[in-house]
């Protein structure tokens, strides 16, 4: 079974046309979820949704007073649709700012296309250097913070199967605050000190064959250590 990222789902509602609310007829706006649960318990269901940020609109407008009067707070309701549904339901909103922080604005949209397509671009290069064994431009994708994590993550791990010994030295010395790339990073060197028969010197930290006795760097005794 495959689950799609976020990044495609957004993808995919980005094509979609937007609804217009039922209540005021305007176009609505494409909203993130926030993490936070909500109804039930269970959750959004969705990492999307569009809402009515109409400030005009009747659901909108007359939910203060029907709140205020039924529950006794102050708040409204703002209406939203699930993406690729004519489901329209309400939530409630409790200033006019509410839900505004999660607003997906053509800014935000953009830097997902230019996300995409830095991905698109790195896998694309990553392709390469597996088949030219090009594994220095696949070490640099990695050690660079600038690249996408998902990058990162397919170069940490293509560098256990293309890396040689002098690539350890480099990404041992590095911590990634991402925890899947750091961990497929220690992956990646001990794949590498298996496929060369080697290991580091439990006392300078250099390295040297798995076989030794004495470390040919610090010169101590390393049989059985």
């Amino acid at each position: 079974m495959s689950f799609e990222t976020k990044e495609e789902v957004l993808g995919k509602i980005l094509l979609e046309k937007k609804p217009v609310c039922p209540n005021c007829g305007i176009e609505m706006t494409l909203w993130e979820v926030p993490s936070i649960p909500f109804g039930d318990g269970l959750g959004w269901g969705v990492p999307y949704l569009f809402l009515c940020f109409n400030d005009e609109c009747p659901a909108y407008k007359e939910g203060w007073d029907s709140i205020k009067e039924n529950f006794g707070h102050n708040a409204s309701y703002r209406c939203f649709c699930y993406p690729g549904t004519e489901t329209f339901e309400c939530m409630p909103v409790f200033s006019k700012m509410g839900g505004t922080g999660q607003i997906i604005d053509d800014e935000t949209v953009l830097q997902q296309e230019i996300l995409k397509e830095n991905i698109k671009k790195g896998f694309s290069i990553l392709a390469d250097c597996y088949v030219t064994k090009d594994y220095v431009t696949v070490l640099n994708l990695l050690v660079d913070s600038t690249e996408p994590a998902r990058v990162r993550l397919k170069a940490a791990e293509m560098i256990g199967d293309i890396g040689e010994v002098d690539v350890i030295e480099p990404i041992r010395n590095l911590k990634f605050p991402n925890k899947p790339i750091q961990k497929e990073v220690d992956k990646a060197i001990a794949k590498i000190h298996k496929k060369f028969f080697t290991r580091e010197c439990p006392f300078c930290a250099e390295i040297i064959k798995k076989r030794a006795t004495i470390c040919k760097h610090c010169q101590r005794d390393v049989a059985g250590k």
